[in-house]
């Protein structure tokens, strides 16, 4: 026992590890447990915005237009985790070069461009929010209700792409524990004011909904200053200096060139989602549009620590490619996969048999509850090939091969999982049934595809 508990003490201490050097399964655990847990608080944003707004008065609407923000957020997400991407290639890259300057200079530069992207596209959301509400299917009176909650969450854009940019920056120098602690402030915070805001406290007036989207924005905004610390002013292998952030044009090249098809990656992928939100919604109704975003918001709390997970697959791929140890790089992998297929068969099996649970605690209404029950029980029949999928899809990334997997994800999500959604639910008269269907169907074949892809090996000669 006392072994274990000085390993966590490790996990959690975030002090500087050779991960090149020590044992593998050591390496992806010390990895993973704070890359978990980090993915964890980050899905209890969603969770405690839709516990909350799931108790108003307007709740239909409420939960409607917070997943239906979370769905168009998704692409801001995209731009975000793409360029993460690229911070956790070039930086795990250098520091396995033993080059922790140049990985700072790297992680600056990332930082100048990402900045600039979102905030063009914040302002647009703020401007257009409730017209965006709208075009994904809500009723005019249901945008009208929630513009004020979308317009804030677009217009922290900005924050929330530092608070995954910076993390990734220091989970690609292996310093998971700073990554992870940014967001358990940033949850406290939230889960404080969430009900301060919502309800109203003392001399603070209730605000509903609006008061959840402060709330969300005010911890994310503590987050960053957390991270912002540890960035610019604390003794750690990545430290920014201010002339970094001068314009390095070779450099901003090389990280378009990764970051690139890394967005289009996930924008290939959250646009899918996109669509099918708006398809449940006009197939299903209100009811089931809501069901929907609850099974969604249940999934990804648990979806989020798999993909901590393998997360770690990518730092010890970039780590250990610069290293030059491309055996050790292949065999990391195969065994964060291990790790993965074992937690999302937990998943699994809590979704079976506690499905009906976990969504009544965020809502009482019988058609919502029945239409998350049953998407849940759909969409978790394939949790474990998507468990194994996004460890090879990180893997290619944290090689800096960002091309392969937005590829992958163009096939399965677009040329796949739409078609096979549009006519399920409509030539098929399945509804969001068959809506529910084309998701796990999508992810094994991703998977399926991801893995011979990955044991051809192409991914091993790419240069960052």
């Amino acid at each position: 026992m006392t072994r274990y508990i000085d390993f966590l003490k490790k996990a959690f201490s975030g002090e500087e590890v050779d991960y090149t050097k020590i044992t593998i399964r050591s390496a992806v655990l010390l990895l993973a447990v704070p890359m978990m847990l980090e993915m964890a608080m980050e899905s209890v944003f969603a969770l405690v915005d839709l516990y909350f707004v799931g108790h108003l008065k307007e709740s239909g609407y409420a939960i409607q237009t917070v997943g239906l923000t979370e769905s168009v957020l998704s692409v801001m997400y995209s731009i975000a985790i793409g360029m993460s991407m690229a911070a956790t290639a070039l930086v795990a890259r250098r520091i396995g070069e033993k080059n922790p300057e140049q990985a700072s200079r790297s992680a600056a530069q990332v930082l100048l461009v990402s900045f600039v992207i979102t905030f063009l596209l914040s302002l647009l959301g703020v401007i257009y929010a409730e017209e965006i509400l709208i075009l994904m299917g809500s009723k005019p009176e249901a945008a009208a209700y929630g513009k004020d909650f979308t317009r804030i969450m677009m217009g922290s854009s900005v924050i929330i792409m530092l608070l995954f940019l910076i993390n990734g920056i220091f989970r690609g120098a292996g310093n998971a524990a700073i990554a992870m602690k940014s967001l358990w402030i940033a949850n406290i915070v939230n889960i404080i004011l969430c009900p301060v805001l919502i309800k109203g406290f003392g001399p603070v007036p209730a605000m509903g909904l609006t008061g959840a989207a402060l709330a969300t924005t005010i911890g994310r905004s503590i987050g960053v200053v957390y991270q912002l610390y540890h960035l610019l002013v604390a003794d750690t292998q990545i430290r920014i200096a201010l002339p970094y952030f001068t314009p390095d044009f070779k450099q901003i090249k090389s990280i378009v060139k990764i970051a690139t098809p890394g967005i289009f990656q996930f924008v290939i992928a959250s646009c899918s989602w996109i669509f099918l939100a708006q398809l449940v919604a006009t197939t299903g109704g209100e009811n089931a549009s809501a069901g929907y975003q609850t099974a969604l918001r249940l999934m990804m709390f648990f979806m989020l620590p798999a993909w901590g997970l393998s997360n770690a697959a990518s730092t010890l791929v970039g780590q250990n490619m610069g290293a030059n140890e491309m055996l050790r790089a292949e065999q990391s992998v195969m065994k964060t996969v291990k790790y993965n297929v074992i937690f999302m068969l937990a998943v699994s099996l809590i979704f079976f048999l506690l499905g009906d649970f976990l969504v009544g605690f965020f809502t009482q209404e019988v058609h919502i509850k029945e239409f998350a029950k049953n998407a849940l029980h759909i969409m978790s029949v394939g949790f474990i090939f998507y468990g194994i999928g996004m460890v090879l899809i990180n893997a290619f990334n944290g090689a800096g091969d960002t091309w392969t997997p937005t590829w992958v994800n163009f096939f399965g999500f677009w040329l796949f999982q739409i078609p096979l959604a549009y006519f399920l639910s409509k030539h098929f008269g399945m509804g969001p049934k068959g809506v529910f269907i084309s998701i796990p169907a999508a992810e094994t074949l991703i998977t399926i595809v991801a893995f011979i892809l990955f044991k051809k090996g192409k991914w091993k000669t790419v240069k960052v």
